[in-house]
């Protein structure tokens, strides 16, 4: 079943959301709280050993309501369903979405073309098992006879920021083998790695699905030519695996049969960490931490497939991004988690957010006349707070914020810890909050200086307060808590793209640029001109030949 096209403009719930977005410009969230002393308890979930609090919004109680019923009107129900169950809602490419199907229990059927895809997906699962197995027990070794110390994945786009990122992440879990990833064409970035490591220890993934995307093979050829220069080609099998589609080509570049790990046209490449592209994930942390990652990116599939929209965190998290974006036109969302391990999840999600829903037409192939998509950014605090929080508290700019926090400690310094979330705390108090100009008179009046110099001061210290945050406070940094994390903001992507009437799974959008790099490159190695640039870009390039 095909995804419904409901124009949200047409819906009920779309209009009245309008309506109450100019009566809500003036509320108060702490008037909110002020008349709901149960407000915490009517605005968090819990899941797991998650909490999401979003108590702090500037969202009432006939707000969610209409928020909710949004939801009901654009049948996110049905649309659940069918991702879930293997439609092809990809309807550009005529394909399923199914990156959820790669961490479903072996004792799930999901059909594709009437082929059960679970039974495909447990077999690579073991044999990405036994690989990684028997790199870590020093069974399987390089050419030269020795144990491996270093990985390299080479990929782009999905092929390396969601490896790139979990095993940042996850690195408190590392099994010693250090991790490396190669993606931008940049030939400095390429040598600059290659100077680290020695090949007689190095393993080396490509991760392609057509083994044939620019970047990743002119970084793998090029790896292959560092390689070359100590051994021969013989000497490939051992040290290099391919995670691709195109066996032929990867067989040509010298990688064994064996050696190959597929990919899937069900799954994205922003969203394929979960399969054989996350093998340097598998190695970094072991297969056992890799499970529990796929275990918890299912318990969030199952919370989000079965709970009530009320009590349903991606759908609530989804909701309140749209009724900022789309009523009170705030234009970007912040990421904050407060543990430098997740230090790359923002740019991540600005990957699967912004190249998911960045569409400006709809599910008929029509312009839409509303927004969709947003900006998606953001760093960890502490570091943050002396960096861009300035804008959250004072500037003109409506950005509401994820606060990503943990009750414990990978190392147990309670020291730190307790500094680290009583900023985490105090930030998202103080974003309420603000600080009164009453307050601030007092403030000042203490210090004892003078009344002139008061009222100087005065306005610079104001805070208005009412900047919205959510806070997520998860037990621990798990891998398993990690992959919910990760799959509760998949599903949210997800839901803004069924209710703005879009497709949020192809991205024709990449395709051009690449193109015209293909023409341009050309030019550049002939030192010809097909005069059919615009005038700057022409002298531009003249400008780099010369």
């Amino acid at each position: 079943m095909p995804l419904h096209n409901l124009n949200p403009n047409q819906l009920k719930a779309w209009n009245s959301l309008k309506e109450s977005a100019s009566k809500a410009e003036n509320d108060s969230i702490l008037e909110y709280f002020e008349s709901d002393i149960n407000r915490f308890e009517n605005f968090h979930v819990k899941f797991n050993e998650f909490v999401f609090d979003y108590s702090k919004h500037l969202i009432s109680p006939n707000i969610k309501s209409e928020l909710l019923q949004l939801a009901e009107e654009a049948k996110l129900k049905d649309a659940i369903e069918a991702y879930f169950t293997g439609d092809k809602i990809n309807q550009t490419e005529n394909r399923a979405v199914l990156h959820t199907a790669l961490r479903q229990s072996k004792t799930t059927s999901i059909e594709v073309d009437g082929e059960n895809i679970v039974l495909k997906v447990e077999a690579v699962l073991q044999q990405m098992q036994s690989f990684v197995d028997k790199v870590h027990s020093g069974e399987w070794k390089s050419y030269a006879g020795k144990t491996f110390t270093d990985v390299v994945n080479i990929g782009i786009g999905g092929s390396d920021l969601g490896p790139n990122m979990v095993t940042e992440a996850l690195q408190y879990y590392n099994k010693g083998l250090k991790t490396h990833f190669i993606s931008n064409v940049e030939g400095d970035h390429v040598h600059q790695t290659l100077k680290k490591l020695n090949p007689e220890t190095t393993l080396f993934l490509i991760v392609s699905k057509s083994f044939t995307t620019q970047e990743t093979l002119t970084n793998a050829n090029t790896v292959r030519e560092w390689f070359l220069n100590d051994t021969n080609k013989e000497s490939i099998k051992d040290n290099f695996v391919a995670v691709s589609t195109n066996l032929e080509a990867v067989k040509n570049f010298g990688i064994a049969s064996d050696n190959i790990y597929p990919m899937y046209d069900w799954v994205g490449g922003r969203y394929s960490l979960w399969s054989s592209v996350g093998l340097s994930i598998a190695l970094s942390i072991g297969f056992e931490n890799f499970k529990a990652l796929l275990k918890g990116a299912e318990e969030m599939d199952q919370h989000f497939r079965n709970a009530d929209f009320s009590e349903n965190i991606p759908v609530i998290s989804a909701l309140i991004s749209i009724w900022y974006n789309n009523f009170l036109d705030a234009e970007s969302e912040a990421i904050i988690p407060y543990t430098q391990y997740l230090q790359k999840l923002a740019p991540y999600l600005q990957q699967a957010s912004m190249e998911s829903n960045g569409k400006s037409v709809d599910r008929d192939g029509k312009k839409v006349n509303y927004q969709t998509g947003n900006l998606v950014w953001g760093e960890p605090g502490t570091n943050s707070q002396h960096a861009f929080f300035q804008l959250l508290h004072q500037g003109t700019k409506l950005i509401p914020a994820d606060f990503i926090g943990f009750k414990n400690s990978l190392f147990g310094d309670k020291k730190h810890h307790d500094i680290l979330m009583a900023n985490f705390l105090a930030q998202t108090e103080a974003l309420l909050k603000g600080k009164t100009a009453e307050e601030v008179r007092k403030e000042l009046e203490s210090k004892n200086i003078s009344a002139e110099e008061v009222e100087r001061l005065l306005p610079f210290k104001v805070f208005e307060g009412n900047r919205p945050t959510t806070s997520i406070l998860i037990d621990k940094l798990t891998p398993r808590n990690l992959g919910s994390l990760i799959a509760m903001y998949e599903h949210k992507i997800f839901v803004q793209g069924v209710i703005w009437n879009i497709f949020s799974f192809d991205q024709w959008g990449v395709e051009l640029g690449k193109q015209l790099a293909n023409s341009i490159l050309n030019e550049l190695k002939s030192k010809t001109s097909t005069g059919t640039h615009d005038q700057s870009t022409e002298a531009l390039m003249k400008l780099y030949k010369s």
